[in-house]
C-alpha cells in the first residue's frame, strides 16, 4: 500500500496553484502513477479531442488500481471524486495562482502538450474568476461525496511541502 494509504487521489484547484507540480512530488513518494488531465482533454495543436473520447480514456484511468489525476475538469469531478479514495485540493490566494501561472510562461511541461508563450487574457479572466465561480461548486461536490474519504485542503504552498516532507 502507498505511503498514507491511498490509492486513488485527485489533486484539484485554480490554475497556477501549482496542482502538477504537488502531483508530481506525490508521484514521487508513492510511486502511484499519474495521469494529467490537460494531456488527455487537449492535442499539441491546442485543439481538444471530444467529450466521448476524454470520457473513455478517463474511465480507463479510474478502472485502474491505482492513480493519481491532476485536474479540475468540473463536468467530470464529481465522476472522479465517487471513485477516489483520497482528494488534495490547493485552496491558495487568487495572488499566488496568478503568479504561478505566469511564472510558467515560456517554460516546457509534462502536464501540458504545448509551451505557452503568454500568459493568455482568456486564461487569466478564467483564474480570477475561479474562486467566485469554481471553487463554491468544488467544495459543494466535496461535501456530497467525501464520506470515507481523505480530504486534505490546503491554503499555502508551504502547508503542501510540510504535508509532502512529512510523507514517508
Amino acid at each position: 500500500m502507498p505511503a498514507g494509504g491511498m490509492r486513488k487521489v485527485l489533486v484539484i484547484g485554480c490554475p497556477g496553484a501549482g496542482k502538477s507540480v504537488f502531483a508530481r512530488a506525490l508521484h514521487g513518494k508513492t510511486g502511484l502513477p499519474l495521469h494529467y488531465l490537460d494531456t488527455i482533454w487537449h492535442k499539441p495543436d491546442k485543439t481538444t479531442v471530444s467529450e466521448e473520447e476524454f470520457d473513455e480514456k478517463l474511465g480507463a484511468i479510474l478502472r485502474g488500481e491505482s492513480w493519481i489525476i491532476d485536474g479540475n475538469y468540473m463536468r467530470t469531478l464529481a465522476r472522479r471524486l465517487a471513485a477516489c479514495d483520497t482528494v488534495f485540493l490547493l485552496d491558495y490566494p487568487l495572488e499566488v495562482c496568478l503568479a504561478g501561472a505566469a511564472a510558467r510562461i515560456g517554460t516546457v511541461r509534462e502536464d501540458l502538450p504545448w509551451q505557452e508563450t503568454e500568459f493568455d487574457a482568456e486564461f487569466r479572466q478564467w483564474i480570477e474568476e475561479f474562486p467566485q465561480k469554481q471553487l463554491p461548486q468544488i467544495y459543494s461536490l466535496l461535501r456530497r461525496f467525501a464520506g470515507g474519504k481523505k480530504v486534505f485542503v490546503f491554503g499555502s504552498r508551504a502547508e503542501a511541502e510540510t504535508y509532502l516532507a512529512a510523507l514517508s
